[in-house]
C-alpha cells in the first residue's frame, strides 16, 4: 500500500513539473514572436523617422527626384505591359501543355526570382552587350542596348516577369476544365474559350501577379545598375537615385526610399486584398 501511494505521489510530481514547463511555452513563444516582429518593424520605423528628420522640402525641389520617379513609372509600365502580353501565353502553355524539357524551361523561367540581382545583370550583358551573344547582330543593325532606357526595361522585365508567370501558371493549372469542355461542345474555338471562359475566372489571380511583378520592377537595383548604369535623367530609376544620393544628399535619399516603401506597401496590400476576394468567392 505504501508503495502504491509513493508511486501516485511521484506521478503527481511528474505531472506538476510537466505543467510548469508547459506554462513557460506560451511565454517563450510570445517573446520570440515579439522580438522577431520588432526586428522586422524597426527598419521601417527608422526609415520614416529619418525621412521626417531630414524633411521633404529639399527633395520636392530636387529635379533628380522627379526625373527618377518619371523614369521608374514609365519603364515599369512598359515592363508590366510586356509581362502581361508575353507572360500570359507562356504561363498558359506551361500550365496546360505537355512537351519535352518542360520542367527545365519552368526552372529557368523561375530562376530570376532567386538569382542574385548582380548575376542577373551580368547575364543580360552576356546576352545583349557589345560582346554578348546577340551583341554582334544588334550592332550590325545599329542597335545598342546596354546603358540605355531599353536596358532598364529589359532588366526590370527579366527579374519581375517570373512573379507574374508563376502566379498565372499556378492558377491556370488549378482551374477545372469542365467549363472549357462545355464551351467546346457548344462550338467555341480555343481563343473564344480562353477569352470568355478562362480569363473571367483568372483575372484576380493575374492582377495579383501583375501587381507583384510591378512592385519587383519598381525595386529593381542590381541588374539595372550593372546592365543600364546610373545615368541621371536617362537610366537612373528611384532605387538608383537612393544609392547615388546616399553619400551626397540625404535630403533626397530618405524621402525617395520612403516613397518606394509606401508603393511597395500599397501594391502588396492590393495583392492580399485580391487574394482574399478570390478565396471568399472562388474563381471569378
Amino acid at each position: 500500500m505504501d508503495v502504491e501511494v509513493e508511486l501516485k505521489e511521484k506521478e503527481k510530481a511528474r505531472r506538476a513539473k510537466t505543467n510548469r514547463r508547459k506554462d513557460w511555452l506560451p511565454i517563450t513563444v510570445g517573446l520570440a514572436a515579439s522580438l522577431m516582429g520588432l526586428f522586422l518593424l524597426l527598419p521601417f520605423m527608422g526609415l520614416l523617422w529619418r525621412t521626417g528628420s531630414v524633411g521633404v522640402t529639399a527633395a520636392v525641389a530636387e529635379p533628380s527626384l522627379f526625373m527618377a520617379v518619371w523614369l521608374s513609372f514609365g519603364t515599369t509600365a512598359v515592363s508590366v505591359l510586356l509581362t502581361f502580353a508575353f507572360g500570359t501565353p507562356l504561363a498558359f502553355v506551361l500550365a496546360r501543355r505537355q512537351f519535352p524539357l518542360k520542367r527545365l524551361l519552368t526552372l529557368f523561367v523561375e530562376l530570376p526570382i532567386v538569382m542574385p540581382p548582380v548575376v542577373a545583370g551580368l547575364a543580360l550583358l552576356s546576352a545583349f552587350g557589345r560582346r554578348g551573344l546577340l551583341g554582334g547582330l544588334l550592332a550590325s543593325v545599329g542597335v545598342t542596348v546596354p546603358f540605355t532606357i531599353t536596358a532598364v526595361v529589359l532588366a526590370q522585365l527579366f527579374v519581375s516577369a517570373p512573379f507574374y508567370i508563376r502566379a498565372a501558371q499556378s492558377h491556370f493549372a488549378s482551374l477545372p476544365r469542365v467549363y472549357e469542355d462545355a464551351a467546346a461542345v457548344d462550338g467555341a474555338t480555343s481563343w473564344q474559350s480562353f477569352r470568355y471562359v478562362i480569363l473571367p475566372q483568372s483575372y484576380r489571380a493575374m492582377m495579383s501577379g501583375l501587381l507583384l511583378s510591378w512592385a519587383r520592377a519598381l525595386g529593381e537595383f542590381g541588374a539595372t545598375i550593372l546592365f543600364a548604369g546610373n545615368l541621371q535623367g536617362s537610366t537612373q530609376t528611384m532605387p538608383l537615385l537612393v544609392y547615388g544620393a546616399l553619400e551626397r544628399d540625404l535630403g533626397v535619399t530618405f524621402p525617395t526610399a520612403s516613397i518606394l516603401m509606401g508603393l511597395a506597401l500599397l501594391l502588396f496590400g492590393l495583392t492580399r486584398w485580391l487574394a482574399g476576394l478570390e478565396n471568399e468567392e472562388g474563381w471569378g
